[in-house]
């Protein structure tokens, strides 16, 4: 399975968190038959959900789900992620694939489209708190940074990939 690291730098005002979720993507690809640039969206947010949680959440009861709702043809995808590492996701059209990018690579915002990221937080006593940023790319990395500093006020830089 999948490893997360963690650290401080700078006096404990540097937090870095890394997933390596390889693994986790390949058994999702597998398990829901998915085409190249959705197993890109689904591990890119699979994996953002990981890192997400491991950022914000304070007990192994808690969880973050990020919902990207989009008008391209992937129709949208879901993510859930706890403190312990366990982590699930799916996309509304597995299938759904789109042209690559003039420099070759994967066009995750274009499988997406236009839409909006939902993250919900769900806490042990049942309260869910959600949080709703339109979709900054729809490469799902430069969208969970815009979500973490217009929601959570935390500057950040995310890379997934």
């Amino acid at each position: 399975m999948g490893r997360i690291l963690r650290g401080l730098a700078g006096g404990g005002q540097l937090r870095v968190v890394a997933a390596d979720t390889g693994d986790v993507v390949e058994e999702a690809r597998r398990r829901h038959g998915l085409s190249p640039t959705a197993t890109a969206a689904l591990g890119r947010a699979m994996t953002g959900a990981l890192l997400l949680a491991q950022l914000l959440l304070k007990t192994p009861k808690e969880r973050i789900t990020l919902r990207i709702e989009g008008t391209g043809p992937l129709g949208g995808l879901v993510a859930e992620a706890d403190a312990a590492g366990n982590v699930r996701g799916y996309v509304r059209n597995p299938r759904a694939e789109v042209p690559l990018r003039e420099d070759g690579k994967l066009n995750v915002g274009e499988l997406l489209g236009a839409g909006v990221l939902r993250v919900d937080r769900s806490l042990p006593n049942g309260e869910v708190y959600t949080s709703t940023v339109p979709l900054v790319s729809g490469e799902i990395a430069e969208d969970l940074a815009h979500y973490l500093w217009q929601s959570e006020q935390i500057p950040s830089a995310v890379l997934l990939g």
